[in-house]
């Protein structure tokens, strides 16, 4: 029974329901007898079962979008409502509804058979729409709405029974139903793989066949054939009832295994998450504790780097020592801290500093005489012979110096050895409250701390046994220690002088080219051009000096005379963003006045760097009035004869006296974060160079004026440049990594007359040179310094290994220590800076034409 019901596509259910109709049509076939209560059960029957198939199959369509399943239930929708009007004609009725009782003998016989056709051609349509895939519900309805209504009124016209032909039939009106029945079971059978219900429809419409077939023979309405009609409609529609029940029951089935497999999944997936977010969590925790811990070293990084630096700004040891002790106390923090002086030939140890946080202490070891002791009888022999020293608690230690720490509270004690080359000359002690406190990232930045504090004080002995020895050298001594301070500025100033010139130089030659080519430009234009340029010239000495603050001036240092009254005019167009822009945005107003002598005399010098060296004291004036105030530049002659003042005065918030002695260190700064205390120092340097005196003058709340005073240039010092020489038009190789600075070169040169051949590698270069300019050889190449794989010494190299007597040119932007000669440079005629000047090129290209003219 299962293999016949898998094979052919109907529930067991259905094959009891064919085994029923079978057997009651053979019984009802036996004689002809009226059945009227049983005509009355079996309509009633027909009208349910084709209201609860209308329903779910309508139900089945909405859960599964089938258009086949949903125009099967219009077809029942519509059949049960022809049945249901048969069925109910068939009740007696009484009062308003008797009229339907009066119309029975007209609408009983009238339901019947319209129902009888409506349905096999409802079923086609949606055969139909299953096989093609089109049409409309719409459509549909009306179309069966139309055939519904043309049926009823034409079966009011046919008499419903007449006498037997020659088949015997008596009901030869509905001879078409069994025909259509028989043309839907085998058209749903052919398409039973379309669509999961078409088999059971084909099986229900071959059992209404059966039964329409016997309805032929029926004399009245209730005897044994039409009895049998009625059991093959009850049949064909338990079939599909009872498929649809098990497909229902089916795909509930599937639906509770796909939400019992979707919440075993959900499960496994919320374990696996909940894992996940276990892993996540010890890794999140993982991950904060390694912030935490790069944090702290970052932190102490920077305290080292803050203490180095400010160590590093004095030359005795006595403030070294106590920067030193003061800033681990208060930022690492520690309880207790000291630094202590290591005689090796004694052994003995002596407190030279102590930390003002242990007030008590802090005068029983040092006051009123230092607290000495001997390194042996402290346990601190490691110590001093090179290595850190941590005591987690010294309270049971039986030495007098740990004891007198314990007396005042200090348990856990970490001693740093002070050591140069070596050789301990000190010791660094500091200690905390809590026994076993110090933790080894603590030990590790006191280690490294004592190592620069040890060279910091080896430099300080250093440079005062220099003092010593060699008072009469005391000035250029300050400034060797001077620039050994500046050493990682300078190094810094280096490594970026080169980007910073590269990126420069086209804005340099493109701005020299406009001066010169475009005769069209307004003044206005003009005079913006003649700003950028200073500017880009200012940037450009800037790099080149920044590791020489202090150099004095050279006897052979080169000056033009320069108009101090002029210059105040450009610095004022240069800051001009600054005190007429930001300070506005900052709602405090900055009024700029100027009271220029007339007739001031010339002095002489290096206009970028007074340029520089007044902007700088402009900026300052500027920071030092931030709620706003006047700014004055004021040039005249000096008291004495022979000079020139420039003032720059503000009326700021002034400087005390310790402030105006020593605003020009390096390094030095009152603006806390946001200075670099470097701009003072720079217009030091500048006036050092230039031979020039620097006058302060300033008042706590009442302003500040500082003052720069020049020897005036003689009487017959002409300030106009010099008329260069035009080099003769030439074939010119260029070599550099950088495409803007090569295109802005060969756009500057060829715009001369020369014969431009670019090169963006330093090996191209070598193959250019190689190759020639259209078979001729190169007059002159112009070749960057620092290009990758091949640089402009190899450059150079090829080409002189080539052709010995084909100048080259060199262009670096690693500052002025290029620029002190050729003569260490081989292979180089000539060098230039970054970022290259149209004149100085031109002069270069002059010159070596010159050359190989004699």
């Amino acid at each position: 029974m299962t293999a016949l019901t898998g094979a052919w596509g109907l529930p067991r259910a259905s094959l009891a329901v064919l085994l029923a109709f079978g057997a009651s049509a053979l019984m009802l076939s036996a004689g002809r007898a009226e059945f009227l209560e049983l005509h009355t059960v079996l309509d009633t029957t027909v009208a349910v079962l084709s209201g609860m198939l209308a329903l779910l199959l309508w139900d089945m369509a909405q859960h599964t979008d089938s258009p086949f399943v949903r125009w099967l239930s219009i077809a029942f929708s519509v059949t049960f409502a022809l049945e249901l009007l048969h069925v109910v004609v068939s009740i007696d009725w009484l009062g308003r509804m008797a009229w339907v009782a009066d119309a029975r003998a007209y609408l009983r016989p009238a339901t019947w058979s319209p129902s009888a056709y409506l349905l096999p051609l409802a079923v086609c349509g949606a055969l139909w729409r299953l096989q093609s895939g089109r049409g409309h519900v719409a459509v549909f309805l009306g179309l069966g709405g139309l055939a519904g209504a043309v049926l009823f009124v034409l079966y009011q016209q046919l008499p419903p029974y007449t006498a037997a032909n020659a088949l015997g039939f008596t009901r030869p009106s509905l001879v078409g139903v069994p025909l259509l029945w028989a043309g839907v079971a085998v058209w749903a059978w052919r398409l039973r793989d379309r669509h999961r219900i078409a088999g059971p429809t084909a099986w229900a419409a071959a059992i209404m066949m059966i039964g329409h077939t016997a309805i032929l023979y029926s004399t009245a309405p209730a005897d044994s054939q039409g009895m049998i009609a009625h059991l093959g409609k009850i049949a064909g529609y338990l079939i599909i009832l009872l498929w649809v029940m098990r497909a229902m029951a089916h795909d509930m089935r599937e639906r509770f295994a796909a939400e019992a497999a979707l919440a075993r999944e959900v499960e496994a997936r919320a374990q696996a998450l909940a894992s996940a977010h276990e892993n996540l969590g010890r890794e999140a925790a993982e991950r904060q504790r390694a912030d935490s811990k790069a944090r702290a070293q970052l932190e102490r990084l920077n305290l080292l780097h803050q203490i180095t630096r400010a160590i590093g700004d004095r030359q005795d040891l006595e403030s070294i020592f106590q920067v030193a002790v003061r800033s681990v106390e208060q930022q690492l923090p520690v309880d207790f801290a000291c630094l202590c002086d290591y005689d090796e030939a004694t052994r003995v140890l002596t407190v030279v500093s102590v930390g003002a946080k242990s007030r008590e202490l802090g005068l029983s070891l040092a006051a009123p005489e230092p607290m000495a002791f001997r390194a042996d009888e402290n346990a601190l022999v490691r110590c001093i012979e090179g290595a850190l020293t941590y005591e987690p608690d010294i309270s049971g230690l039986p030495f007098p110096l740990q004891a007198q720490l314990s007396l005042a509270g200090i348990h856990a004690l970490v001693a740093a050895p002070l050591q140069v080359e070596n050789k301990v000359f000190g010791c660094f002690l500091a200690g905390r409250l809590e026994p076993d406190s110090f933790q080894s990232e603590d030990c590790e930045f006191l280690r490294q701390l004592s190592e620069h504090v040890a060279l910091a004080a080896h430099q300080a002995q250093l440079y005062g046994a220099l003092q010593r020895a060699y008072d009469d050298l005391r000035q250029s001594q300050q400034v060797v220690m001077q620039q050994d301070r500046l050493r990682a500025l300078g190094q810094m100033a280096s490594g970026i002088a080169h980007d910073i010139n590269n990126a420069l130089s086209p804005v340099a030659l493109y701005t020299e080219a406009m001066l010169e080519t475009e005769k069209g430009l307004s003044p206005a234009a003009r005079s913006q051009l003649e700003v950028i340029r200073r500017a880009v010239e200012d940037v450009g000495h800037t790099i080149g000096r920044m590791r020489e603050f202090y150099r004095q001036r050279e006897p052979q240092l080169p000056g033009a005379p320069l108009q101090l009254n002029e210059l105040a005019r450009q610095v004022l167009d240069l800051t001009r963003p600054r005190w007429a822009d930001m300070t506005m945005h900052r709602g405090a107003m900055v009024r700029v006045e100027t009271d220029l002598a007339q007739g001031l005399p010339l002095v002489l010098g290096a206009e970028s760097e007074i340029r520089e060296a007044l902007t700088n004291l402009v900026f300052n004036a500027i920071d030092a009035m931030p709620e706003g105030g006047t700014l004055t530049v004021r040039t005249s002659v000096a008291d004495e004869p022979g000079w020139v003042r420039i003032d720059i005065v503000d009326t700021g918030v002034g400087m005390d006296d310790e402030a105006r002695r020593r605003c020009m260190e390096p390094f030095f700064t009152t603006k806390g974060e946001r200075g670099t205390g470097l701009g003072l120092a720079m217009v030091y340097g500048v006036a050092q160079r230039h031979g020039a005196e620097v006058d302060i003058r300033s008042t706590p709340g009442a302003g500040t004026t500082f003052s720069l005073i020049f020897p005036a240039a003689t009487r017959n010092a002409r300030g106009g440049p010099a008329e260069l020489e035009a080099p003769p038009p030439m074939r010119l190789l260029l070599v550099d990594d950088d495409p803007v600075l090569l295109k802005a070169l060969s756009d500057a040169l060829s715009n001369d007359g020369h014969q431009i051949t670019p090169a963006n590698a330093g090996q191209e270069g070598i193959d250019s040179f190689a190759r020639g300019q259209d078979g001729h050889p190169f007059d002159a190449v112009i070749t960057d310094l620092g290009m990758p794989y091949v640089n402009g010494r190899q450059v150079a190299a090829a080409v002189k290994a080539a052709s010995p007597e084909t100048p080259v040119i060199l262009l670096t932007g690693w500052g002025q220590g290029m620029l002190s000669g050729v003569e260490g440079i081989p292979n180089i005629d000539l060098v230039l800076s970054k970022p290259p000047k149209l004149r100085e090129v031109r002069a270069a290209l002059a010159r070596q034409a010159r050359k190989a003219a004699e």
